[in-house]
């Protein structure tokens, strides 16, 4: 293995282990909220534009779930605890 093939391998470690060590607030459907209460709560919460968030609401809609935001825990957990405040259903995995 040759030093740039090393150093790229290396590299390639070092991202897979950073995307390993992220979280992911996952929004769960429910039959209560208004799809505008969740674009609202998502745009407020995650810094979705609208169209970020009404994808996303249209996703948990159809789907009945959706990641709508991925990061570091200690930048999701004030994240998901507005969310729960707001009457979402949300968790953090």
């Amino acid at each position: 293995m040759n030093m740039s093939t090393q150093e790229q391998y290396l590299e390639d470690l070092l991202l897979e282990e950073e995307v390993k060590n992220q979280n992911e607030i996952v929004l769960y459907n429910d039959e209560v909220n208004t799809f505008d209460h969740v674009i609202n709560t998502l745009m407020r919460t995650c810094d979705h534009t609208p169209e970020q968030a009404e994808q996303c609401s249209l996703i948990v809609h159809y789907k009945g779930k959706c990641t709508v935001k991925t990061g570091d825990y200690d930048d999701l957990k004030p994240r998901c605890t507005l969310m729960l405040e707001a009457g979402l259903s949300a968790e953090i995995v």
